[in-house]
């Protein structure tokens, strides 16, 4: 026999006597909310989930979340456990009186803590039973107008290095309402030129790329800062970076894509409060009055998963209810 055969041997009869799991073994309890938080890949959701927990054990116990005490919480009885939640919830309500969607929020991360409690196998119980508060589906976020994005184009001298890059993001924001983590997260080698198209890592899709295609007017002032910046070929690189003397090279933050926003906007007189998200929800909006309000055709453009949502979008739908509520009057 030879050496090999009995080395493959005494390491197969070692395997046979080891018990089953051994070799993936996890030393103590879990940390549940350090699992949950590895769990989520959102860096908002995270955020969110973790003041969220801190508010509710130091509102039932008087403590900072620690592994035990989660641990804890999460071994208690089905009955004592809802009692609990319909405690801290009655508190949000009645006492800290917070809007229903922000107790939604606290409520879902304490069912998303016991769901990955039940995952790992220390936790029995669910809190379905706790429902949330009703919330009103509409939310003012009504932004701007064609008119006035035109005028908000027209302040940006294109004929400088960061008048091409903020010429370019403006027409990703409008032309393709793109939301400014897409546009943050765009490196060099999404634009194609040639076929008129941008890929982009949108949002839930976790590291998978949608394809979208772009007006002649945003590939040229995309191809325009390319080629102002000497980026051109350099394909993993970001497509957007800080051209100041703070941070310059770097990727370009969402918080200076709203700066640029809500800076341009003030300056063409708009008061309200402007931001990214404004500017994709008055793209979908426009789009929805130019195609007649087809929600299908606009849920492509949007890349929202359901159609429901784009209905949210659609700001004239509070015109259409004055006009009816006027057409019945004037019946009776």
């Amino acid at each position: 026999m030879s050496d090999q055969y009995i080395q493959s041997v005494t390491v197969l009869e070692n395997a046979y006597t080891l018990s089953i799991g051994d070799d993936f073994c996890i030393d103590g309890d879990p940390d549940v909310i350090e699992q949950l938080l590895a769990d989520t890949r959102s860096p908002n959701t995270k955020r969110a989930y973790e003041k969220d927990l801190k508010d509710f054990f130091l509102f039932i116990s008087g403590k900072m979340p620690t592994q035990d005490l989660v641990l804890e919480f999460l071994h208690l009885e089905q009955r004592h456990a809802v009692a609990v939640v319909l405690k801290y919830k009655a508190h949000l309500v009645n006492k800290k009186k917070l809007a229903e969607a922000t107790v939604n929020r606290r409520l879902s991360a304490i069912k998303s803590l016991t769901a990955m409690g039940r995952k790992l196998g220390v936790c029995n119980y669910t809190l379905e039973d706790i429902k949330g508060e009703k919330v009103e589906s509409y939310r003012d976020t009504t932004g701007i107008t064609p008119a006035d994005f035109t005028k908000v184009l027209g302040l940006v001298n294109r004929e400088t290095l960061k008048g091409k890059r903020d010429y370019a993001i403006l027409r990703l924001l409008w032309d393709n309402a793109l939301r400014r983590s897409e546009v943050c997260n765009l490196n060099v080698g999404d634009f194609n030129a040639q076929a008129s198209t941008l890929s982009i890592l949108g949002k839930g899709k976790g590291t998978q790329k949608t394809v979208v295609d772009l007006s002649r007017k945003t590939v040229e002032a995309i191809a325009d800062w390319l080629i102002a910046s000497k980026r051109s070929g350099k394909t993993r690189q970001a497509l957007f970076i800080a051209i100041a003397y703070n941070g310059n090279g770097k990727r370009l933050s969402g918080e200076a894509i709203r700066r640029l926003v809500s800076g341009l906007c003030k300056e063409v007189g708009i008061t309200k409060q402007m931001s990214p998200h404004r500017i994709r929800h008055s793209s979908i909006t426009t789009v929805l009055d130019k195609n007649n309000g087809n929600y299908r055709a606009t849920q492509r453009f949007s890349r929202h998963a359901k159609p429901d949502t784009v209905m949210k979008y659609d700001d004239n739908r509070q015109k259409l209810q004055k006009a009816m509520t006027d057409i019945l009057a004037d019946l009776v």
